[in-house]
């Protein structure tokens, strides 16, 4: 009985733990609070980061990851990078249904590779991944992979959770790092939050994070991660591309990229210094020399994605874009400010992250941060920002792109954090002027002249290198209160010393106002109508934020058919808050002639939730009297 028994409860021990191993991947596991709102759930995310030197840093990952429908598909990451310094030991990938079975075992041998070089990015970096293609959901997906790299000065920031209609069963990150070389890190939306731990050690430090519910997108969300949970990390002595850094501030950092990246890149052939010289001529005006200079690459160069090697923080030489004609943004941005030089007109490189999102510099964490460069002119007191990798920005024009945000000036003395143009509602113009005549049979015909300045430029002055159709589309879209719509002129003027761009439209339309039982109506407001409505929410969930304020102004005279008489008109309205202004007035020039004027300022700002219905309202009383009707009575 003994001898029977033994291979049974054996066979009975492997059963239990098979179903376990078959449990831990189940779907119907997944507590129900983690379904909701999410496309898919991190079952765990786990990286493990030992940094045995200045030049050692090794990155295990192991991520389980259940996809519930098509649209979680996003949320798995099945590839690695990898160069000459950054080298896969290990990838793999098992793919189980939701019952928790493996359906499938994806070796590295099984993995794609493929080139990031595309289009006007070249680098020498490349892509090992796995292309899966689901036949059901939902499924689960194990992935796991070992990195060795030589480059500690980027340590992967800790995102608990990635972003929206995604949840979190367990995220865990573990780095270790020799004392001497100053781990340091950095936590944002983390304080008093239950669901996350922390463990600090000698060298190092782990966080913990469980059941993490997901965020749901809502409109006017801010940035993921100024409210979401993050760590960033960095080491004050590191190693990047082959060079030994150190830095504990910003001015020992900028001066280590001064000295290390940008010195000795901006030689000029005499060649091309004559040339910039005879250009320049007598000017003696800092300002109107760098507005040469400015043109002058802007003429001679376009803009192609340059990171090979070093090249990710290191332009190439302004020699060598003097002969290309073409550079990254590094490139384009050092070559300007070496041109600049030939001409004795100060200027300092900048690295600064580019979002329309706005993204700043941390001021009180050093560490290699950034995507973008852009060039920083001094003059009289006052800094001027270049964006060198377009042909067609104005000089010292800062569009959405790199507005308002701390950014790294490197000057040969180190780095400092400055702040670039931050553009107030009143500089982000939309000034209207125009007209419109109302028929007998209620059809519309007028013209406007609309003069943008500040980000409302910055949405426009594209418009002159777009194709007829495309105007047209944009037009119909901009006046789609206006069924029926014909666009009989179209002129625009793109004026760069004024920053200014001008649309000159006629339109016309049949049936504006519908004649019905001896009346019209139509909306006063026929050229510039808000009728979007911020979504309502039940319970709001994360903050809002108005990224950027502006200000439009339209004054529209409207002349009415012959014979009518005005029955009911809007009254004027004025409404004033913490969003903004909004204010309208119609006044009766004579019997035929009306006179509408319409004001609307709104106001940037981080709000917390429980304003967003104050502010949803705010918007729909806007909506609400930009859609006001007047009505008209044909005289007997």
């Amino acid at each position: 009985m003994k001898k029977l028994l033994l291979p049974l409860v054996i066979l009975l021990l492997f059963a239990e733990v098979t179903i376990a191993q078959d449990i831990e991947y189940t779907v119907a596991n997944i507590p129900a609070e983690l379904k909701e709102n999410a496309n898919a759930v991190v079952r765990l995310d786990q990286k493990d980061i030992v940094i045995a030197s200045r030049k050692s840093m090794v990155i295990t990952t192991k991520s389980i990851v259940t996809v519930l429908n098509e649209n979680g598909l996003q949320h798995m990451d099945l590839s690695e990078y990898f160069s000459a310094r950054n080298r896969i030991k290990s990838i793999e990938v098992q793919i189980y249904n939701s019952f928790g079975k493996e359906i499938k075992k994806i070796k590295r041998k099984d993995f794609k590779e493929n080139s990031v070089s595309e289009g006007s990015i070249i680098t020498d970096n490349k892509l090992l991944y796995c292309d899966y293609t689901p036949t059901e959901y939902p499924f689960t997906v194990v992935f796991q992979s070992e990195i060795e790299t030589s480059n500690t000065a980027f340590i992967p920031s800790w995102y608990p959770i990635h972003g929206f209609s995604v949840s979190v069963e367990k995220a865990i990150m573990n780095v270790q790092a020799p004392a001497d070389l100053g781990f340091k890190y950095k936590e944002f939306n983390m304080l008093n939050n239950p669901a996350i731990s922390k463990q600090e050690k000698a060298g190092g430090v782990s966080f913990t994070a469980t059941n993490l519910v997901a965020y749901k997108q809502e409109d006017y969300s801010p940035s993921f991660n100024s409210y979401a949970p993050n760590v960033i990390m960095g080491l004050d002595a590191f190693n990047y591309e082959g060079l030994d850094g150190k830095a504990t501030n910003w001015k020992e950092f900028g001066g280590w990229v001064y000295s290390n990246l940008l010195k000795g890149t901006d030689e000029i052939p005499q060649e091309t210094q004559a040339k910039i010289k005879a250009l320049v001529g007598d000017e003696k005006d800092p300002l109107k020399k760098a507005r040469i200079i400015y043109k002058y690459v802007q003429d001679k160069t376009r803009y192609v994605s340059i990171q090979l090697g070093i090249g990710g923080w290191k332009p190439m030489m302004a020699k060598d874009v003097d002969r290309l004609g073409y550079g990254d943004c590094k490139a384009l941005t050092n070559y300007t400010r070496a041109l600049l030089e030939v001409v004795n007109v100060p200027s300092y490189y900048t690295v600064i992250y580019g979002n329309p999102q706005k993204r700043d510099f941390n001021q009180d964490f050093v560490s290699m941060e950034g995507n973008h460069a852009i060039l920083a002119v001094p003059v009289d007191n006052k800094m001027y920002w270049l964006e060198c990798t377009s042909q067609k920005m104005p000089f010292g024009f800062q569009g959405d792109f790199t507005d308002n945000r701390f950014a790294l000036v490197i000057k040969p003395e180190g780095g400092e954090i400055i702040k670039t143009q931050e553009y107030q509602p009143q500089d982000n113009t939309q000034i209207s002027k125009g007209k419109y005549v109302i028929d007998e049979q209620g059809n519309i015909a007028g013209s406007i002249l609309i003069k943008s300045k500040g980000t409302q430029y910055d949405s426009k002055f594209d418009y002159e290198d777009k194709s007829s159709d495309n105007l047209t589309k944009i037009y119909k879209s901009y006046f789609n209160n206006i069924n029926n719509l014909k666009l009989k002129k179209i002129n625009l003027q793109n004026n760069k010393e004024e920053v200014e761009f001008s649309e000159d439209i006629t339109i016309e339309a049949s049936e504006y106002a519908k004649p019905t039982g001896g009346r019209m109506i139509f909306a006063i407001n026929a050229y510039n109508q808000i009728s979007g409505v911020p979504q309502r929410y039940r319970q709001r969930n994360n903050p809002f934020e108005i990224i950027r304020g502006f200000y439009d102004y339209d004054e529209i005279i409207i002349d009415l058919p012959k014979g009518v008489t005005i029955e009911a008109k809007p009254e004027n309205v004025e409404l004033k808050g913490a969003f903004g202004e909004y204010k309208t007035e119609l006044a009766v020039i004579n019997e035929n002639q009306l006179l509408y004027k319409r004001t609307y300022k709104t106001n940037p700002g981080y709000y917390d939730k429980k304003e967003y219905e104050n502010f949803r309202k705010f918007r729909e009383q806007i909506a609400k009297n930009d859609n006001a009707k007047i009505v008209l009575v044909k005289n007997q």
